[in-house]
């Protein structure tokens, strides 16, 4: 299992962890003081930011008929060697059917993430930590990133899935997975392998700021579905994804 990164720091660490083990765990403390290292104020936003997942839209593609999954979507962009981040116009999000065989391969119109919070304290530290990464483990390559608010709701009648495409690439270069908050539902647990299937490891986000940080070129992933701790009261799993991938020269 890779080393949990006693984070004195700067994205190299997080880097090397990330290009020895294709995955990394990161526990909240870890990744706060990550954020801090960065701005000192990286969560005065935290609680908009945090409530934002309660204004998410249903997600109408999923193939499967599922209305179990809300999202909002954005693209940034940034120069090679440069923590500068660019608001990219809206554009529908895609992927091919190589990597998303239940949704992909057509070109999917999702609301915008709400301007405030994608240019509020936390969303931008969270893209730059992920973007540091990045950019080490790519040298002098500029980041088209994709920012993706997700929430999972189960149901008394019906599990909901975190990927309900199954184990996965996303067809990108990194992914950052931060859980921002769980409400009375129990699994969701990541699950890493090698690209021919080999279980590697397993862990459960389940404090806010717990991340997972994926080489999407060399590992997949998957989350086990949710089901409700009590029927009777709703239960949802709060994350934000960030994937990254280099910008054609």
């Amino acid at each position: 299992m890779p080393d949990h990164i006693p984070f004195s720091d700067n994205a190299r660490a997080l880097a090397e962890s990330v290009a020895r083990h294709d995955f990394c765990f990161l526990p909240a403390a870890r990744v706060q003081e990550g954020l801090a290292s960065l701005r000192v104020d990286w969560n005065a936003d935290w609680d908009a930011f945090a409530a934002s997942w309660g204004d998410l839209e249903t997600d109408t593609y999923m193939a499967d008929g599922g209305r179990y999954r809300r999202r909002r979507y954005a693209v940034l962009s940034a120069p090679a060697a440069s923590l500068r981040v660019r608001f990219e116009p809206h554009q529908p999000h895609y992927q091919s059917l190589d990597y998303n065989t239940l949704n992909g391969g057509v070109a999917r119109h999702f609301a915008p993430v709400v301007p405030q919070v994608l240019g509020g304290a936390t969303m931008q530290t969270v893209v730059k930590l992920g973007l540091g990464v990045f950019q080490r483990l790519h040298a002098d390559e500029a980041a088209h990133i994709e920012v993706h608010q997700f929430r999972i709701e189960a149901r008394h009648d019906g599990a909901g899935k975190p990927t309900p495409e199954g184990v996965h690439r996303d067809g990108v270069d990194f992914v950052l997975v931060m859980m921002v908050r769980r409400e009375n539902v129990v699994s969701g647990t990541t699950e890493i392998f090698s690209p021919d299937g080999i279980a590697l490891d397993s862990f459960t986000l389940t404090a806010p700021c717990d991340a997972a940080l994926v080489n999407d070129q060399r590992a997949m992933h998957g989350v086990t579905p949710i089901v409700p701790m009590d029927a009777e009261r709703p239960a949802w799993r709060d994350v934000l994804v960030v994937t990254y991938r280099r910008r054609p020269r």
